[in-house]
């Protein structure tokens, strides 16, 4: 064989390779606040970040860096969709995802 012969068939068309988040969106259960929208442009970030860091410090057991500065770039991402951000913080927070954004998105709302 010569050339770039490709043989078989694309991740996109094989039916083993769908996206994963699309399965787990429709297998979650979110919160009803998640379906209103929050206007990130009203919301000071500089007052929300020492909730955010005492939230994760309490649920963490320590100050981890790392998952309040991914927290803070979900929060820069236009617009926000919560459902996605808690699949996405589900392997730091574990058990506590829930109730963490569901008390972000609270406040998020109330900003």
């Amino acid at each position: 064989m010569s050339g770039n012969a490709f043989r078989g068939v694309s991740a996109e068309s094989d039916s083993r390779f769908k996206d994963k988040e699309k399965k787990l969106l429709k297998a979650t259960k979110f919160d009803e606040s998640f379906s209103k929208k929050v206007d990130m442009k009203r919301v000071k970030m500089e007052a929300m970040m020492p909730w955010i860091e005492a939230e994760v410090t309490r649920y963490l057991g320590f100050e981890d860096e790392v998952v309040i500065g991914y927290i803070e770039s979900q929060l820069q991402v236009t617009p926000v969709d919560p459902r996605k951000m808690q699949l996405s913080m589900q392997g730091f927070l574990e058990k506590h995802t829930t109730g963490f954004m569901r008390d972000l998105w609270s406040l998020l709302l109330s900003a």
